[in-house]
Formats: C-alpha cells, structure tokens, sequence
C-alpha cells in the first residue's frame, strides 16, 4: 500500500548525546575525521548502510542503542572532546582574524550548484565542487562568508547503464526535512519567506534552507513551497533542466531571490551585511539588478546605482567556450521584467543593455549572462592563468581597442580543499613528520612554499601507502562494478569474474569527469590493438578505472560512454579497464587516492582548470595530462608527464586526436610504465617515489582551497570592500556624472603630433628618448584622462609585445586650439625592434583599471607616418 502523505519523524536523542544534534547538522564532519570515527562507532553497520551521513544515522539508530551510549562513559567523553573541538572552531579567531587590513565584513558568494558532500547531493561537476571547496576553505580560514544557492528537489540526477551500456538517468526525490538543512524562519517561527513577481500577475515564493559548513551558512532558496502554482513549485526541481524559460527563472530566483534571501538572513540572524558580492559564473549575474533596484529605492538614479553596486562585484567566470555561457532571447527576458513583472521601477531597456552582445561578432538579439555578469562587476577573473588569457580573449569585444592582454580580466587559480579529498592514510603519514596539529593547518591554510618535511618519509612507508590505497580501490571497485552489472540485469552466475577485476599490484590510470566531447573520453580508443597491448602486457600491464556523467541531453555525450563501456565488455580485457557508472564525490574520494596515474585529455585550451588532477596529486598520484588549465601553470617533469597538443596551421581534428593518443600511448609504454615497474637495488621503484615524493612536497601547497581563497581575500574581496566603501552615494553620482561627461566628449580626444629627440631608426640600449606630444582633450581636463606612451618589443606585424606604459605629463597651458602638450622620458630598455606609440585613457582615482570604460585614443595613421614610431 502507498502512503498517502509523508513525514520526517526526527529521533529524541537521550539528554547526554543532545551535541550529536548540533554535529550531525554542521557539515564541518564531511571533512573532520574525528566527528566522522565518533558517528562510525555509535553503530558502523548503519553507518555504512545510511551512506555515512550523520543525520541519516540518528533517524535510524534503534532507542535502545541510544539508551545504551548515554551511560557510555568512554563515548560520552569523546563526544565530549569533539563537540568541544567544533565550538573552539566555531568561535576561535583563525587566519582572516588575523590580518590587520580593514577586510570586508562579510562576503555573499552565489553560486549555481554546491558540492558540499554527497549527503547533500546538489552539484554537477567541478563549478560546484570548486563552490563547495570554496566555502570549506573560507570556513577554515574564519572569511566570513555567506553561501547562497538553490535546493533542487531532484539534485542533477544519478546514473546507471542499461545491458548495452546506454546511460539511464533516475531522479530521485529528496526531502529537505531528511537533509543536513535547517529551514530560516521568523521571529513568530513561520518560514521565512521570499516572493519574485512573474508576468500575469503571478508570483514566484520560496523558502531558504540553511545548510552550515563549518562557519559559513549556505542558503538554498526551495520554490516547492504550497503557496506556488504547480509550474512554480518545479523551478527549483533540477540542476540544469528545462528549456529557457525554465532556467531564466532558475537564475532570476538565485540572484535576485538570493540577494533578498541574504537581506532576511542578516535581518534575522544579526549576521554582518555582505560589503562584496561574489558571482560564481554568470548564473547568478542578476544579483545584481537587484542591488541596483535596493539603491534606487534609497535615491539613486540607475547610473549612480550601476557604479556602486560594481564597486563591490566580483565575477568569476569558469568557461572557456562562448557555448558554455547562459545566452537568452532577449525578448523572454524583456517579458520578465518591467512593470508588469519582476523590478518594476526599472527600466526595461537599461537592464537589457546590460546583458546584450552589442560588439562585433555578437548576436544582438541574445542576453548573455556572463556578459552582464561582468559588465555590473568592477573585478572579474578567470581560474587559471591559461583560462584568464582565453577569457580576456573571448570578451575583448568588450574593451574595443585594448590588446587582449589589457582586459580587465585577471586570474586566480583554482585549488581543492585537502581536508576533504586528502585520503586518511595519506593524513595520518604526514601527520606522523610533523604532528597532527601542524598537518592540519597546512593542509587548510595553505601558507608554504613546499612541504619539506616529506622529504623525511621513508621510500619503504611511500611505497607501502601507495599499495594499501590501491588494494582499497580495487575493492571498492569490485563492490560498484557487481552493483552496476546487476543494475544491467545480471545474473548472480554471470558475476564471477568480478572477483578477478584489477591487481593490487598493476599500475592503475584514472579518469573521472563530466562527459562533454571536448574532454575526450575516448581518445584513450583511438587506437584499440594498442591499448589492449598496454593493458595485457606481459609484464608492465597498466588497468583503468573510468567514471562519469554526460548532460541528459548530450546523446553525443552517452554514445561516448556506450562506446567505452562496450570496449570495456569485452571478456579480454575487462579484468583491466571498468566504467564505473554514477560519479559523485563518494566515489571520488575513493578513487584519487587508489590511483597511480591521473589522466586528462581535454582539448586545449578548452578546460578553464579541471581541478580532478589536483585532489589526485594531493594523495600522491602523478598527472597525466595535456597541457591545460592549471596542468600548464604548474606541469614540471618531477610531477607527472605533458601530453603535447597538436596544434599546427591546418591540423583537421581526426588528425589531432591521432596525433595525441599516439602521444599519449607512447608516453605510458616509453616513460610511465617503465618507471613504475622497473626496481632499485632494494626493490622499490626509486624513480617512481622521488616522483610522488616531489609531487606531495612541492606541487601539494601550490593546488589548495586555502591558497586560492586567500587570493581572492588579498586580490580582489579586499579592493572590493575598500571600493564599496569609498562608494558612497554622492561618490557614486559624481563617478556616474562624470562617465557620463567622458563619454559625451570622447569623439574630440584625439592625439595629433609625436616627435622624439632622437630621429634615427637605430640607438643603443639605455638610451633615453624625449617625447613630445600635442593632444586635443575635447573639452575634458588634464585631470579628466591619463596620456601615455607604450612601448616594447615589436614582431614583424609591427605588434607591440610585452609592453610598458609610461604616462607623461602636460607642459603649461592649452595653446590657442585648445590642444595640450604632453612630455616625458621614454628609455629603451631592451635590444632588438623596438617600438613605441601613444595613447589617452579615461582617468579617474574611483576607477579599478584605465581599461574600464573601454575608451581609448591612439594616433591616426597620419601621425604614424610623421613620428617613425619604430627603432630596429
């Protein structure tokens, strides 16, 4: 029989285990081992039944088992010493307390999905993993950050195979009463409670759930709510569902919802008022129209609104594809906002203008959410170096006339956060060099060049670990795979070679990650007889473990998982390569560590930092990989091995793809598995240590969460906060006037005479040049704009590269024309082609980069002719 309505019925704990409540709901024990052992041993069959969430345990721990630990003395004093442990962290100043800089006084980071454990299952892939490890590092770091999010009712969806090895996506219900979440309510205990206004008079409300990780609320706005119509109520059903309008909604709810579910945070909680907004991709850039809209309400005009909310933006953009952006007709968009709909005190057009592609190339009847995202931001950045170059490459329509590399667009590398990804074991023999305490800070802050001290392990205890987690990898290998073949309909008596599936002591490759074509799954299949030669040799056999989900809708996607699985079928070789359906962070969190090589094949350079490698490199698992992302920041031989990227003049793709998995099959036979199996004079494998050893010692503090944050603190939330501060509302007039101005005049800037002291084509290095430059202001003031001269090395297109600026200063007064001379000194520094030119850019003190307006003036080609502007 069904039942015809549902409850969460929560057990009453004994007085005495009452901080078991407080611990199971503070995720801080998805990355504390000890909150974790103190709910192992209150029962470990159900712990493991219940997928090692706290919460699920305590609903389902007989009362008799709970009777019994409340007169437990030894269990009550360790529950004790870990509830103690959490209130220390909880309260105790940490590294931002720290820090003697006026620091922002709170930070609201939205993001569209958060990977914070798998007992709270509403992320995709790496954007929520990085949002997750984000606040994990904040936490630890005492940044007083405030998540913002959605709670989807269905997550993003789990997978399963069917017999011929066709992806199947289940989307089970969750209950927020059966989650780690407390709802926010009122001071009179009723929801708390935030409503959008719809086209037709329709509205859109939602409750907000409050997940706490470690020190930072997380708040997840939830629309299925009784007082929503039914198509309300499934806004927040899935990550990444629907079609367009669905989604428009998804992130209308996330970034202007989000902003009102932060303000009713505060409000109830006393919680510092955020100084800087964080927009984790463009998903939730509409935070920002309704920061505009609170500002207007308190007097501003749209303009002086606009530059204070910028002030205190920063955009963080994770695609390094113009496909990957949110991009909606701007007609749907239009529909939702206005005077009969959401912000109906603003005007349409001017929110419309702030997302639509207006430069060469773009579509001007789409509204493009990164776009906007950094158009209301006065900081953006991209997650790798790598990926901050494409970045500035990919939206430098919107800085006409600045070199890609003049975009205000900077970048801060991703990192993970080690307390979650680091294996126990791994732990546990750091932990042996130098204690527990000092292994535990250096994994959260991040504070140190290198880890030395893992100079002093031993190769014997190096190697021994690295067969302890592998053996552990094949087990849990074993488990899912017999999970996987039973979900295909297999029979009990068809099952029995699982037992023989991986080697504890084979080499073991792994790849794990979502399934777009551009990660190239099946590259690895390029050349089949040759794959299979490396996976039976003889004597240096390699195995792979294969994970990974394509969109629902990417049939391209599921064929390239069908095509893997079929190979891996095969009754040959399927003892040596497993796809292992339904990854997720429970499953990740086994295989890095089991893993000897991690491999990545991404077309370049299309991963914006692909951090998989990172939480591998942390157990002690060398990289594998192409040359992308953070691989081509931070690749050096002592870590692992660089796939070379075929990227030559007329290279077709088929011919790529040969060209790389010939590479890469070269590189496992010639260099990889040479090194594994090849053995020292006491039987250990020298090279292969010293590389582990060098890759845990000095790529481990460069790849953390608690590095990254600490960037973001220093680099961009810090500036942020001080420009928020110095916006004050006639500040904020003042700059909006004076854009206004600059812009209105900026047809009459002109740079019109150039002459140099010296008029030879050839000088010598040191030499120092005057420059002279007659200049026409349009009617704007000295004041008003920087003029500057750029110089540096020239290549044959007679392209400035790796040039300085150097402003010059204006000589007396404006002559009878209304032009200005400018001079100043211009040395030459460097030997070879040299070249130089001058440029007028907008200045302003309120200004973060003299790139912001995307004005410049340079010399006509008039003037080029006259001022013999090279020097060879």
């Amino acid at each position: 029989m069904k039942a015809i309505r549902r409850f969460t019925v929560r057990p009453v704990l004994p007085e005495p285990l009452r901080p078991l409540s407080d611990l199971a709901r503070n995720l801080r024990w998805s990355w504390h081992t000890g909150t974790r052992e103190l709910f192992r041993s209150v029962d470990p069959e159900r712990w493991a039944a219940a997928g090692r969430d706290p919460v699920r345990l305590l609903g389902s721990v007989a009362t008799e088992r709970l009777t019994e630990l409340a007169g437990d003395r030894d269990f009550l004093d360790r529950l004790d010493a870990v509830s103690g442990d959490l209130h220390a962290y909880m309260t105790g100043d940490r590294w931002y307390q720290a820090q003697a800089d006026r620091l922002p006084a709170a930070v609201a980071y939205f993001s569209p999905e958060f990977g914070i454990t798998a007992a709270l299952p509403q992320y995709s892939g790496g954007l929520g993993i990085l949002a997750g490890d984000h606040l994990k590092a904040a936490s630890d770091l005492g940044v007083p950050l405030v998540g913002v999010g959605l709670l989807y009712r269905h997550g993003y969806f789990r997978q399963s195979l069917s017999r011929d090895g066709w992806q199947q996506e289940h989307y089970p219900v969750l209950d927020p009463n059966e989650l780690p979440l407390d709802q926010l309510t009122e001071a009179d205990g009723t929801p708390a409670q935030i409503t959008l206004a719809l086209p037709g008079d329709r509205s859109l409300r939602a409750r907000i759930w409050v997940a706490q990780v470690g020190r930072i609320p997380l708040l997840l706005l939830d629309s299925d709510v009784e007082e929503n119509d039914l198509g309300e109520r499934g806004v927040t059903d899935r990550l990444y569902g629907g079609g367009s309008e669905h989604r428009l909604l998804q992130e209308m709810l996330l970034g202007i919802g989000g902003v009102r579910a932060v303000r009713a945070y505060c409000r109830l909680t006393g919680h510092a008022a955020p100084e800087v907004f964080h927009t984790n991709e463009g998903h939730a850039g509409f935070l920002g129209l309704e920061r505009i809209a609170e500002l207007r309400a308190e007097g501003l005009d749209f303009d002086a609104a606009l530059e204070a909310v910028r002030a205190g933006t920063v955009f963080t953009t994770h695609t390094p594809v113009p496909a990957g952006i949110d991009r909606f007709d701007r007609e749907l968009v239009a529909r939702h906002f206005g005077p009969h709909a959401e912000l109906p005190n603003m005007e349409v057009d001017r929110i419309l203008r702030l997302g639509m592609e207006t430069y060469p190339g773009g579509e001007p009847n789409l509204f493009n959410m990164a776009v906007m995202g950094l158009r209301l931001a006065q900081r953006a950045n991209g997650v790798s170096l790598l990926h901050g170059h494409v970045s500035r490459e990919m939206f430098a329509g919107l800085w006409p006339g600045f070199d890609p590399e003049e975009v205000p667009i900077t970048s801060v590398t991703n990192g993970v956060h080690a307390p979650t990804w680091v294996a126990p074991e791994v732990f546990r023999l750091g932990a042996r060099q130098i204690g527990a305490q000092r292994a535990e800070e250096a994994l959260s802050v991040g504070d140190s060049d290198r880890w030395d001290s893992v100079a002093d392990i031993a190769d014997q205890d190096v190697w021994d670990l690295r067969r302890s987690l592998r053996e552990q990898l094949v087990l849990e290998v074993r488990e899912r795979l017999r999970a996987s073949w039973r979900q295909r309909g297999a029979g009990t008596a068809e099952l029995g070679w699982i037992d023989g599936v991986l080697d504890p002591d084979v080499l073991t490759i792994g790849f794990a990650r979502r399934v777009p074509s551009y990660k190239r799954l099946t590259l690895m299949l390029r050349d089949r007889d040759r794959l299979m030669d490396l996976l039976l040799h003889p004597e240096r056999p390699v195995q792979i473990v294969i994970a990974g989900k394509a969109h629902p809708a990417d049939d391209g996607g599921k064929r390239l998982i069908q095509e893997l699985v079929r190979f891996a079928d095969d009754p040959r070789v399927r003892h040596r390569i497993v796809f292992l359906p339904d990854y997720g962070m429970a499953m990740a969190q086994k295989l890095y560590p089991g893993c000897d090589i991690w491999l990545n094949n991404p077309l370049r350079p299309l991963e914006a930092c692909g951090t998989s490698g990172m939480k591998a490199a942390l157990n002690g698992c060398l990289n594998l990989s192409v040359l992308d992302g953070w691989w081509d920041e931070w690749f050096q031989p002592d870590f692992g091995w660089a796939i070379p990227t075929a990227d030559g003049v007329g290279t077709t793709p088929d011919r790529r793809d040969d060209i790389e998995a010939a590479a890469l099959y070269d590189l496992l036979e010639e260099r990889v598995t040479p090194a594994f199996y090849e053995r020292g004079r006491d039987g250990l494998p020298d090279r292969w240590i010293e590389m582990v050893r060098r890759t845990l010692g000095l790529l481990g503090p460069k790849v953390l969460a608690g590095r990254m944050v600490r960037e973001y603190v220093e680099r961009l939330y810090a500036p942020a906060a001080h420009a928020h501060r110095a916006m004050d509302p006639d500040s904020a007039r003042a700059l909006a006037a004076w854009k206004a101005r600059v812009r209105g005049a900026w047809h009459g800037v002109t740079v019109d005479h150039v002459e140099t002291s010296v008029t030879a084509a050839t000088a010598e290095l040191g030499t120092t040049l005057g420059l002279r430059v007659r200049v026409g202001l349009g009617g704007l003031k000295p004041e008003d704009v920087e003029v500057q001269a750029v110089s540096g090395r020239v290549d044959e297109e007679d392209r400035i590269t790796d040039a300085a600026a150097v402003p010059l200063k204006p000589v007396g007064a404006p002559d009878r024309e209304g032009r200005w001379v400018y001079e100043g000194p211009l040395s030459l520094d460097r030997t070879g082609p040299f070249g130089y030119t001058v440029r007028i850019l907008p200045s302003h003190p309120l200004l973060a980069s003299g790139a912001e307006l995307g004005l410049l003036a340079v010399p006509s080609e008039d003037v080029v002719e006259a001022a013999g502007l090279l020097m060879r």
